[in-house]
């Protein structure tokens, strides 16, 4: 038996859990429930990554405290990992003292042992929010192009590379303020002290994929350099030791949480298992990480050099997946295709979703593609047309005609045995990651299951009077081959293996069980396992992943009557305006207002969040559809012009109490502004 710790990419506690997200932690929980069903010991642990400016200013612009964001979004990671059968040990966060402790230790070995270095470098500094910015805080005009509107980091407009001191005009836009030079000591981790390490540590045959390694060789050919692993207060994090208002940049602890949430799993669930055995330079078990393609710098080459710096071991291997579309295009909110977790859950079973990636997933670093028509088409001719639709026509005759007990002996061994033998080449696929491969397996499998039945014909053979015999050894056999199936697809459909093993009466469903025969055997009544996708669900997900608002209250019936009739007797011919008079006109509260808070709308391409100061005791929570014209550092700080007496609007994303007056001509929309030594509460006549 394998003694095995398996972790997943920590999920940022910035945002919810999306499709692309799922696709990686699909992929290790099934290999995970397969390598459990082969009977070795496997722990699954995951935390949430709960550090930096993002997670700080994302808690400001909630006003809430970074500890009560992180902990409002870990409620509703672990929702949506539950919601799709990825179950982890322990679900853990970054922001623990248990991380906290493990983070310094992990840094002052590596500061005794000579590989940390500290040196100052000058950076933007926002003189209004009183803190360094990173490059995506700060845009300005591109050095080389003169392209306006760049980030601090590079141009999109000619592709430039360039530091954020070298912008024309920097901005912060998070004030709008211009940002001014300002050195400060950083402290850096001396990645070339382990050069030579990991050249050969990224060739260890099975550690990473082969692309994965030759993709690498790049970073040695142009040479390593220091990592900078600090950042100056403010920043929600962890304090570097004996080094006051110093912070470990997040990726310095992230991937420590995967031993922190392992050390916290064995302190209050597992006390039969020890941290140093998994963790000392010499363990004899096995560590894989699951990650995305787009973190493989910091997990192949910052995260083994942390941990050998520091006396510890590193990970058996990283398995790496690719990144998801949707019907061959990148993920969009405005087609719908940008789906969260929690709206596919609303609309489908869950299940469909694993067995779909598991059909698509190699042990190959490879984009996958979520094509929805495809979709409905492979989990309806599959799982219900072949694997359920075995059960369904057998099952009926053992409960109605033969008192729910299978046959005393097994009409067709060989054929049985073939199913039993195929286990082992499909484990194998397992065990490779190959899940590709073993669901064409087991799908082979199912048609040849279908074909025996069809060959038989037991509804037929029931209406001839002494073939019961044959009725019911054709049928218990069928549910002895669909009873292979299911315990093959049992890490890729853990809740219907449930079913079955419940429907079966078995007291265990792992691999080993196929070896017995069910013979003479009793099964519960059968039940309705799964039904078809219906393409209608899928339509109704991807509708309500589009930017929209929500609809109205239904109003009472006479109400309706009443509005109809009003909207009828107002309507304006064809080719004239609507007419309001003088008198409407003047019932309209215009008010200055400033934007105090702007920002982006989660889960929609259109709106912009804004929190606006109209003179009132309450600052006012009004969604705008400018995103696509207008950034929420082009607006903070502004002074606007807004209708305050609107009545309260209820939308998708929250309420709305208030519009912003805007105007286009086509080519594009800009926002109206009072004139200069207006103040926010002023009317606007």
């Amino acid at each position: 038996m394998r003694q095995i710790l398996v972790t997943n990419a920590l999920p940022y506690a910035n945002g919810p859990i999306h499709m692309g997200h799922l696709l990686g932690y699909i992929q290790a929980d099934i290999w995970v429930r397969a390598m459990r069903a082969m009977g070795h010991d496997v722990t699954y642990v995951c935390a949430d990554d709960a550090h930096g400016t993002a997670i700080m200013l994302r808690a400001e612009a909630n006003g809430i405290s970074p500890e009560q964001q992180i902990a409002n979004v870990q409620q509703e990671h672990i929702r949506d990992f539950d919601g799709f059968g990825v179950h982890f040990d322990h679900y853990d966060s970054t922001h623990s003292d248990t991380n906290r402790a493990r983070a310094s230790e992990i840094y002052v070995k590596n500061r005794d042992a000579g590989n940390i270095a500290v040196r100052p470098v000058t950076q933007l500094f926002d003189p209004e929010k009183g803190m360094f910015l990173s490059d995506r805080f700060i845009k300005g005009t591109c050095p080389k192009c003169k392209a306006e509107d760049q980030y601090g980091d590079s141009c999109e407009v000619c592709g430039t590379t360039y530091n954020a001191t070298e912008l024309i005009n920097p901005k912060s836009t998070l004030s709008g303020a211009t940002p001014v030079e300002k050195s400060s000591d950083h402290y850096f981790f001396k990645l070339p002290n382990f050069g030579e390490y990991l050249q050969k540590w990224t060739r260890d045959e099975g550690r990473l994929p082969v692309s994965i390694a030759n993709k690498l060789d790049e970073w040695f050919e142009n040479g390593l350099n220091d990592w900078d692993i600090s950042r100056d207060a403010p920043y929600f994090g962890f304090e570097i030791p004996d080094a006051p208002n110093k912070y470990f940049y997040v990726w310095v602890d992230a991937p420590i949480g995967y031993m922190s949430s392992f050390e916290n799993y064995v302190k209050t669930k597992r006390p039969d298992l020890n941290f140093d055995d998994y963790w000392k330079k010499d363990s004899d078990k096995e560590v894989y990480h699951f990650i995305g393609k787009d973190i493989v710098y910091f997990h192949a080459l910052f995260w083994p050099a942390m941990l050998d710096g520091a006396g510890y071991r590193t990970p058996t291997g990283l398995f790496v997946n690719g990144f998801l579309t949707v019907n061959g295009q990148k993920m969009s909110k405005s087609r719908g295709t940008f789906i969260k977790a929690e709206t596919y859950l609303q609309h489908l079973n869950p299940e469909y979703l694993r067995y779909y990636f598991a059909s698509k997933l190699s042990d190959k670093v490879e984009d996958s593609d979520l094509n929805l028509d495809d979709f409905v088409q492979k989990v309806n001719s599959d799982l219900v047309g072949k694997v359920v639709n075995i059960a369904s026509r057998c099952a009926k005759f053992i409960n109605t005609k033969f008192d729910n007990k299978l046959s005393a002996s097994c009409a067709e061994p060989e054929l049985v045995q073939s199913f039993i033998a195929a286990g082992d080449s499909i484990a194998k696929a397992y065990e490779e990651r190959e899940f590709s491969a073993a669901i064409r397996e087991i799908m082979a499998l199912a048609d040849r299951a279908n074909q025996y039945i069809d060959e038989k014909k037991p509804w037929a053979l029931a209406k001839i009077e002494g073939e019961e015999q044959q009725v019911h050894d054709v049928c218990s056999v069928g549910i002895n081959l669909f009873r292979q199936l299911a315990i093959y697809l049992a890490p890729v459909l853990p809740t219907l293996a449930e079913q079955v093993q419940a429907f079966l009466q078995l007291d265990t469903f792992d691999f080993a069980s196929r070896e017995t025969i069910l013979i003479g055997h009793e099964i519960a009544l059968f039940q309705p396992l799964m039904q078809r996708v219906d393409p209608k669900a899928v339509a109704a997900m991807v509708d309500a992943s589009k930017d929209s608002l929500a609809a109205p209250a239904e109003a009472p019936k006479a109400e309706k009557k009443k509005e109809k009739a009003k909207e009828k007797k107002a309507e304006p011919k064809v080719g004239e305006a609507e007419i309001i008079t003088i008198d409407d006109f003047v019932k309209i509260d215009l008010r200055v207002a400033e934007v105090l808070e702007a920002a982006t709308v989660e889960g929609s391409d259109k709106l912009l969040q804004l929190t606006l100061n109209v003179g009132e005791a309450e600052p006012r929570n009004v969604f705008s559809g400018i995103r696509e014209f207008y950034q929420p550092e082009d607006l903070k700080g502004k002074l606007v012009v807004m209708v305050a007496n609107l009545a309260p609007r209820k939308m998708r994303f929250g309420i709305s109490n208030g519009m912003v007056l805007a105007a286009g001509n086509g080519d594009g929309v800009w926002v109206i502004s009072p004139e200069s030594g207006a103040k926010a509460g002023d009317k606007v006549s």
